[in-house]
């Protein structure tokens, strides 16, 4: 198959379109390398995962509708992987024109450049911050009335888009809610970079609350191999969950980045904000269902990917922007 992936230089979308190439496909990437964090961590994707395998991209921004359109109709692809977007919850706070714009208009943008050219293939990345408060686990058929930021605000307006044009144009959608994803070149505005960091340096480990909230930490390599296991489905919409369905409490992540380094970490404890949620787990029983996808990498195993990354990378990455 042809397919876009958007976001081509991001955590995920990196290791997607590596991924997608493996298996056969022929990949156009797009991404506008922007400033949302420190530049050298996509710039460190693009010389190691992208050009590497030899994948196509373009560099250019989503909320470009002109470039947007000219892209689909000129590489003509089967498919669409939205992976591009604004993410953060605490972030969206500050500035959260910029999430609508990215999020919501990007994904129209896309949508309609696909309509326009025939594409009905869509696939859509989404978080799991839209439950908000529900109950857990966390289920897709949840009634989604408790969104806690514009972030999860602007991700619920891009899946209701896509819903939209299921039912007006007949797309096939597939709407993934992605659960605290960690791993190798990860984002450093996320819990699992900026504790390993601050171990290995020995600065000051900022933690919000008491660190007994949990988090369903789900590696990359697992959520690359739940996304490509369906761009070839057409199931009319579905939407799945791609987490561990194993909560984990971050004081035992600190744990164990410090067996794994075999430093102590230094706390100061901050108070727990407004926008987060004590827990989050997810039910997966739908991916296991319609990808026969399970989560492969354990937590130990999958942080000591990410430790070892770092210490790799450490000569340039003890100096990104957190």
């Amino acid at each position: 198959m042809k397919i876009v992936v958007t976001g081509c230089a991001g955590f995920i979308g990196s290791r997607v379109s590596s991924l997608l190439t493996e298996n056969g496909h022929e990949v156009r990437g797009l991404d506008n390398l922007n400033d949302a964090y420190d530049v050298r961590m996509k710039d460190w994707r693009v010389e190691n995962i992208l050009t590497p395998g030899g994948i196509d991209w373009v560099n250019g921004d989503i909320t470009d509708r002109d470039l947007v359109i000219g892209l689909i109709e000129d590489f003509e692809p089967d498919a669409v992987v939205n992976l591009a977007a604004r993410a953060g919850v605490r972030q969206s706070i500050d500035d959260p024109w910029v999430y609508y714009e990215t999020n919501v208009t990007g994904t129209l943008n896309l949508l309609e450049a696909c309509k326009d050219a025939g594409v009905t293939r869509f696939l859509l990345a989404s978080t799991s911050s839209v439950y908000g408060k529900n109950q857990m686990p966390f289920s897709e058929d949840a009634v989604i009335d408790s969104l806690l930021s514009p972030y999860a605000a602007s991700k619920k307006a891009a899946e209701d888009l896509c819903r939209l044009y299921n039912y007006l144009f007949d797309f096939d959608v597939t709407i993934f809610r992605f659960f605290t994803v960690y791993g190798p070149s990860g984002r450093p505005d996320m819990s699992v970079f900026r504790f390993i960091r601050w171990i290995v340096e020995g600065d000051t480990l900022q933690l919000n609350g008491d660190g007994k909230q949990q988090r369903d930490f789900t590696h990359v390599d697992d959520v690359a191999r739940g996304v490509v296991a369906a761009v070839d489905r057409k199931p009319g919409i579905e939407t799945i969950n791609l987490g561990s369905d194993s909560p984990v409490e971050l004081n035992e992540v600190i744990g164990q980045i410090e067996s794994l380094t075999g430093k102590t970490a230094n706390i100061e404890n901050h108070p727990f904000p407004d926008t987060d949620v004590m827990a989050t787990w997810a039910n997966i029983s739908r991916a296991r269902e319609l990808l026969d996808w399970e989560p492969q990498v354990e937590l130990r195993q999958g942080i000591a990917t990410a430790v070892d990354w770092y210490m790799a990378n450490r000569d340039w990455a003890k100096d990104i922007s957190l």
